[in-house]
């Protein structure tokens, strides 16, 4: 029996219908959790904010809370391309104004002072910890400011982080899973500098590599990438080179020393991620070597049979979520992009198992290299 998942949010402010991000033809996953829920009843159920009342909306997932509080026409800070686009979407699907919402990504600077400050507590707390940072010049004492998350994502830590980043904290009880902890600006605070970008040498190399705050494995070589690094293919001629799902680029980076003929290409959809793999590729080869550096839902906006090799170290998680959808239509996208003999070279854990679906859509996959952790498996693009 195929159950379809619910998607219309039912909250103080309406009804709203919203969707995920990427699509899949059977959506087992809402597009808001119980927090923001939470935090938009708790919104309405306060004093009539007047209509111009500046609102910030920080790691929004989907757009629920910007959905909702359009007719504030508040500004939405994300370091996710995914989340844009499907602010923009679900503003489409609800009948509402796109420019409705000012959408911001993780690096732009903010137009502030605000008066209230919504947050979605990020998977990662150096993006927190880095938010948390930048807003602080655009604080008043009377501003408003609350975070949401379910409870299994709200370490100890937070709270620690958001007393010495902003000032005293109290917390809501619980609903569903989901808490709300309140935050009042101290002015009294000495703010640091922000840590991020974190730099480090790669290992065995002249290079060195930069992170923004939300960047995997910011501070080291993750053991899959310094595995896949170990069997990287090379070649003599001219060709183009993916690096999807980039990251801080070191695939491309060294995929571009071993291949020096290639045009790589760095795609993310993490804002954070595309600028530290700007930088790197930028420091490592200068001005004297292409590349072409974007963010973008993976493939999307790549031509057909336009790609000789892809690379890829796909996640398994999207936000506090855990799956493999996001490797999927990674994979789904690499048979459509890649030329008639084109290869997909692709690293996970061996529990992933994403041979099987390379096998379905490729009709082949070859083991490259294993190891008890990973195996980079290789597919072939036929006519």
């Amino acid at each position: 029996m195929i159950v379809k998942t619910e998607n219309v949010l039912k909250v103080a402010q309406g009804e709203f219908q919203l969707n995920r991000l990427p699509k899949r033809s059977l959506e087992l996953l809402r597009a808001w959790d119980a927090a923001d829920e939470y935090l938009l009843d708790y919104f309405a159920e306060q004093n009539e904010h007047p209509a111009d009342t500046r609102i910030l909306i920080l790691n929004d997932n989907f757009g629920a809370l910007a959905v909702a509080l359009s007719k504030y026409r508040p500004q939405a800070v994300s370091d996710s391309y995914l989340s844009q686009q499907a602010t923009r979407l679900n503003l489409i699907e609800n009948g509402l104004p796109e420019d409705g919402v000012k959408l911001i990504n993780s690096l732009d600077i903010l137009n502030g002072p605000f008066d209230s400050i919504l947050i979605k507590a990020p998977k990662t707390l150096a993006l927190l910890e880095d938010q948390l940072i930048r807003l602080h010049p655009h604080l008043r004492p009377s501003t408003q400011i609350i975070l949401a998350g379910m409870i299994k994502s709200l370490p100890a830590s937070i709270w620690k982080l958001l007393e010495r980043l902003v000032g005293p904290t109290t917390t809501g009880l619980a609903r569903k899973k989901a808490r709300l902890i309140f935050c009042s600006p101290d002015a009294g605070l000495v703010i640091p500098v922000t840590p991020y970008p974190i730099c480090y040498q790669l290992e065995g190399s002249e290079y060195l590599i930069s992170n923004h705050a939300n960047v995997f494995s910011r501070d080291s070589l993750d053991i899959g990438t310094r595995f896949f690094l170990e069997h990287l293919p090379a070649t003599q001629g001219s060709c183009n080179i993916i690096d999807l799902g980039c990251g801080n680029g070191l695939l491309g980076l060294m995929a571009a020393k071993t291949n020096p003929e290639a045009i790589i290409y760095f795609v993310d959809e993490s804002f954070m991620a595309v600028e530290s793999a700007r930088e790197n590729f930028c420091r490592a080869f200068g001005q004297g070597r292409k590349a072409v550096i974007k963010v973008g839902d993976g493939l999307n906006d790549f031509e057909a049979a336009s790609a000789d090799f892809i690379f890829c170290n796909p996640p398994f998680h999207q936000q506090n979520t855990v799956g493999d959808q996001i490797a999927n239509s990674m994979i789904k996208q690499s048979r459509r992009v890649l030329k008639a003999g084109g290869e997909l070279w692709i690293v996970g854990n061996r529990h992933l198992n994403y041979h099987v679906y390379l096998n379905r859509l490729f009709g082949n996959y070859h083991v490259i290299a294993s190891n008890k952790k990973f195996v980079i498996w290789k597919a072939i693009a036929k006519i």
